[in-house]
């Protein structure tokens, strides 16, 4: 017959056996904190990283601030993560500064942290899954210069000039104009933290202002669905570039009313950050940024199946 010592050491060796048999993946929880809930683009990532959870069999979370303009919120929401005490934390910053302290902290406690779509300012997070912003940028730049003759006056309608997305973009599409299209002038660069209203009367005082202009940028979701409203509230023609995806612009571009876009892979970004995560927690190396790519599209190729898997409605 056992005695309650042996009984102990028999149950607390089938705990440890139970404990042996089960999975990693099982118990792994990630957080992931994106930059904004109002654009499908944000439910794209979200599809992506659910899907690879799944795959992977992991716990992930995943939220951001109602607005691309809730820097204070988004930090509240990574402090509020950071509570929960989770395995990796992926993260896409407001603010490319802001959020450093609380990084710092996830550093401490040795949570990874695993940067996607725009980063920080900092060496923290292990890895970035993004597109290269400034590249694509660049590349928007070359078409609206192609098709405004090379020449001739456009302003930049952007999100912000806080996050690493709204640097990059600006930054690429203006340096892209001043390299190789020195005869087009960047008249206005305006901020409308993607909101697609703040946009629209941004878009109409541009356009007020400058009678002449022959192209207006905007830089993200939000941005340019502002820009399609308030060119088509003043009634002007003149040549609109996007980025990013969602039922309107597609339809813009199908229509004539908007030129072309960049998308980026919203589903690969997802997917990249909870598989990026899961490595880290493996132990395994990851490089400084994981580009998820980006393509032009327009009328020509919208319907093509390469492009179309990468769009989201």
């Amino acid at each position: 017959m056992l005695n309650r010592m042996q009984i102990g050491a028999l149950v607390g060796a089938a705990a440890l056996c139970a404990l042996c048999g089960t999975s990693w993946a099982q118990e792994t929880y990630i957080a992931l904190i994106s930059k904004g809930f109002q654009h499908q683009f944000w439910q794209a990532v979200k599809l992506g990283a659910e899907q690879e959870a799944k795959k992977l069999n992991v716990k992930i979370s995943f939220e951001g601030p109602e607005t691309e303009a809730m820097v204070d919120k988004q930090i509240d929401m990574l402090a509020a993560d950071l509570s929960k005490h989770p395995q990796a934390i992926g993260f896409a910053a407001l603010d490319s500064k802001a959020a450093i302290p609380l990084l710092k902290k996830a550093q401490k406690e040795n949570i990874p942290v695993i940067a996607f779509d725009s980063g920080v300012d900092s060496d923290i997070p292990l890895t970035t899954c993004a597109t290269d912003n400034i590249a694509a940028a660049g590349v928007a730049a070359d078409k609206m210069a192609q098709l405004i003759g090379d020449s001739g006056d456009v302003a930049l309608v952007v999100h912000d000039q806080t996050s690493r997305t709204g640097i990059d973009r600006r930054d690429g599409f203006l340096n892209e104009m001043k390299a190789k299209h020195p005869n087009i002038k960047i008249v206005s660069v305006q901020y409308g933290g993607g909101d697609q209203l703040k946009s629209t009367e941004i878009t109409k005082a541009i356009l007020q202002g400058n009678p002449d202009l022959k192209g207006i940028f905007g830089a993200n979701e939000g941005s340019i669905i502002g820009v399609l409203h308030g060119v088509k509230e003043s009634n002007k023609k003149l040549v609109v570039i996007g980025y990013d995806s969602g039922k309107e612009q597609i339809e813009a571009i199908k229509s004539g009313a908007e030129a072309g876009a960049i998308t980026q892979n919203p589903i690969g970004i997802g997917s990249c950050v909870v598989e990026s995560a899961a490595k880290a927690l493996k132990g395994e190396k990851l490089p400084k940024t994981i580009d998820t790519g980006f393509y032009w599209y327009d009328k020509t190729n919208v319907d093509d199946p390469k492009i179309a898997a990468v769009l989201y409605q």
